[in-house]
């Protein structure tokens, strides 16, 4: 298994975990479910692939020190 890929799935779990603590119902309009899920499925998302890509090349830095 790729090392990228590890650390997404690490990460993935992660970013929800905390995310999950965050109260987003109080930014949205009144019967806005929808919106409100796809809003934090690609914040979500964005956080995932900002996070993964921080760290591994953080790490790849790091091997040439």
């Amino acid at each position: 298994m790729s090392a990228k890929l590890f650390l997404y799935l690490f990460v993935s779990v992660i970013v929800i975990f905390s995310i999950d603590s965050v109260n987003i119902n109080g930014i949205f309009k009144k019967n806005k479910v929808f919106q409100a899920r796809i809003f934090y499925f690609l914040l979500a998302l964005c956080m995932i692939e900002l996070l993964t890509n921080f760290l591994y090349n953080l790490f790849e830095a790091s091997k040439f020190m």
